[in-house]
């Protein structure tokens, strides 16, 4: 009997989707948690001498601003107190740098501090850590920390103008400092900029840290009054709720020159 090469390839087609089935689930694993969730005990830390050390780390093999607060925080714990901190991959934190892989969304500051926090928190003690951290954040004035004689060699030394970025994102955080300086992004006055931000927010999550640690931690900046109003067409069970958020709104949708389309009529 002769078989079609459409038959026959249909059958091969088959008998190979088949056994890939099978052996798929003949080795499915069913999920389970095998240790404790969040099994890592947090240690209080001095927060200007991590700063310095956020500061270098952003430096150190150019891993950046994520890698720098990270090392700040669990990484002095491993110098001090050894495993389980101390074998955490920490140069998978590069990722972060500039915004995820430069792609300019959170501050790669903030993902590392909160990322820390999420070592040793689970989310209803840590988000409200990582909020205050954020909203303290939108509110700086960016950069406090000013390494002086201790000035990393791949840095700029002397006094570094200063912004208020408005958001927790780097992309905004980054241009709104470079448009109010005049100074380009791709400038070594920008890294620096960045590098002692990196101190800045390492030292406010060892802060906020501290004083979960000790049991004190009560959170001190609320929403802005843009989120207030936001929320009151486009909140959750609003007429409009389609804000997912707790950044403040005023960056991206003030309507002012900066926040226009740009594609329209752009010169």
């Amino acid at each position: 009997m002769k078989i079609s090469r459409r038959k026959a390839l249909g059958i091969v087609g088959c008998t190979v989707v088949g056994g890939t089935m099978a052996a798929t689930m003949g080795t499915s694993l069913a999920f389970t948690q095998k240790d404790k969730e969040f099994s890592w005990t947090p240690h209080k830390l001095d927060p200007v001498e991590s700063a310095l050390v956020g500061y270098n780390g952003y430096y150190y093999k150019g891993l950046g601003c994520c890698y720098g607060a990270f090392y700040g925080i669990v990484g002095i714990m491993g110098e001090r107190y050894g495993a389980p901190y101390s074998q955490f991959p920490f140069s998978m934190m590069e990722v972060g740098k500039s915004g995820i892989s430069e792609w300019g969304t959170i501050c790669g500051a903030l993902l590392g501090a909160a990322s820390a926090y999420a070592l040793f928190w689970g989310r209803e003690e840590r988000d409200p850590m990582v909020t205050e951290l954020f909203r303290w954040y939108q509110k700086a004035v960016f950069p406090i920390f000013d390494p002086g004689e201790a000035t990393n060699p791949k840095g700029v030394k002397g006094p570094i103008p200063t912004s208020v970025s408005g958001s927790p994102l780097c992309h905004i955080s980054v241009s709104k400092w470079c448009y109010e300086t005049k100074i380009e992004a791709g400038s070594k006055e920008r890294g620096e900029r960045c590098a002692r931000l990196t101190a800045d927010v390492t030292a406010k999550a060892i802060e906020i840290m501290n004083a979960k640690i000790d049991g004190k931690f009560a959170a001190l900046y609320g929403s802005t009054d843009a989120e207030k109003t936001c929320v009151e067409c486009h909140g959750k069970g609003k007429e409009a709720a389609y804000n997912k958020t707790k950044m403040d709104c005023t960056p991206c949708h003030s309507g002012s020159e900066h926040s226009t389309n740009k594609f329209k009529d752009h010169p």
